[in-house]
């Protein structure tokens, strides 16, 4: 469903979707970025003043990271195992970052090509509290598309 004109959207829920596999129980997602080089273009013009020009670049390559909460899902696990020994084959993959509306229906699509896992933090293990433990995983990724 689009959103009405002049209507902007919520945060209300994400998702990474990996191999066509949607993990929905992301709560927060950092650093999603494109980004390209800035060439400068220095000359002087006919009637000999020096101007400065700024061109599009090359792409630059990004980071995103994925917290949840600790669940037995180890999807996350095994990704990040096959990095981890070189299997770089079956480790870049391609997917997708979802933007859920309240409805559950995706209203943005940012999917990343040649993504794989960096790194893979567990939260603080603390006797006695409360507070929800979870995951952060970095996914770094050659380009990112927008949908």
């Amino acid at each position: 469903m689009a959103l009405p004109d002049m209507d902007t959207s919520v945060g209300h829920s994400f998702g990474l979707e990996i191999d066509g596999v949607v993990i929905k129980q992301i709560n927060e997602v950092t650093g999603l970025k494109m980004e390209q080089d800035v060439i400068e273009l220095k000359q002087n013009t006919a009637d000999g003043k020096y101007v400065i020009k700024k061109l599009p670049g090359r792409a630059k390559a990004g980071e995103v990271t994925l917290t949840r909460g600790l669940t037995a899902d180890n999807s996350f696990e095994k990704w990040i195992k096959d990095a981890r020994f070189g299997k770089m084959a079956t480790a870049r993959k391609g997917g997708a970052i979802i933007v859920f509306d309240y409805e559950g229906v995706a209203i943005k699509r940012y999917t990343l090509v040649n993504a794989w896992p960096k790194s893979l933090e567990i939260s603080s293990l603390k006797a006695g509290d409360t507070s929800v433990l979870t995951e952060k995983l970095v996914i770094t990724y050659e380009q990112m598309d927008v949908a």
